[in-house]
C-alpha cells in the first residue's frame, strides 16, 4: 500500500473513530431529554434558523425527507413542533417550533453545549479552530467529488 492510501486510511479511522465518541456524549445527553439526535437536530435547525419547508430540512440535517416526515410527526407529538402550510403555495408545508419547544432549547442547549465542549476539549480552542476548518475544507472536497 502507498503512503499516501494509508494516510488516507489512517485519518478516516481517527476521524470515524473521534466522531463516534464526540456523539456518543452527545447523544447520551440529547437522550437524557427524551429526543435522539435527528430530533434535537430538527429542533435546534428551527430554533436557530426558524420555519423550515419540511421538504428542505433533510438535507439540512441530513436525512431523507420520508425520515423528516416521521421526526416531525413525533416531535409534533411532544408538542415541541407544529406544522403550518404556506400562504404561498398550498402545497409546501412548514415546521416551525412551538413556545414550548424554544423553552426546551432554551433550557437545554447551553448546557449541551458545554457537553459538546468537554467532548472536544481534548484539543486547545487553537487546534479546534484549525481542525474545524481542515475538516470544513475535507467535507467540501468530498461534497464535490460525490457524483
Amino acid at each position: 500500500m502507498a503512503d499516501d492510501q494509508a494516510d488516507a486510511l489512517d485519518l478516516y479511522i481517527a476521524l470515524s473513530r473521534a466522531s463516534q465518541w464526540v456523539n456518543a456524549h452527545t447523544d447520551r445527553d440529547i437522550k437524557g431529554h427524551g429526543l435522539n439526535r435527528t430530533e434535537f437536530g430538527v429542533l435546534e435547525l428551527l430554533y436557530h434558523k426558524g420555519a423550515q419547508p419540511i421538504q428542505q430540512i433533510g438535507g439540512k440535517v441530513l436525512m431523507s425527507s420520508g425520515n423528516i416526515t416521521y421526526v416531525v410527526d413525533k416531535l409534533e407529538q411532544k408538542r415541541l413542533v407544529k406544522r403550518k402550510a404556506s400562504t404561498d403555495d398550498r402545497r409546501l408545508i412548514y415546521a416551525e417550533i412551538t413556545d414550548d419547544g424554544r423553552a426546551f432549547i432554551d433550557e437545554v442547549f447551553p448546557k449541551h453545549a458545554g457537553v459538546i465542549g468537554r467532548a472536544v476539549a481534548g484539543l486547545t480552542p487553537e487546534e479546534q479552530r484549525e481542525a474545524s476548518r481542515l475538516l470544513k475544507k475535507l467535507g467540501k472536497y468530498a461534497q464535490g467529488g460525490f457524483k
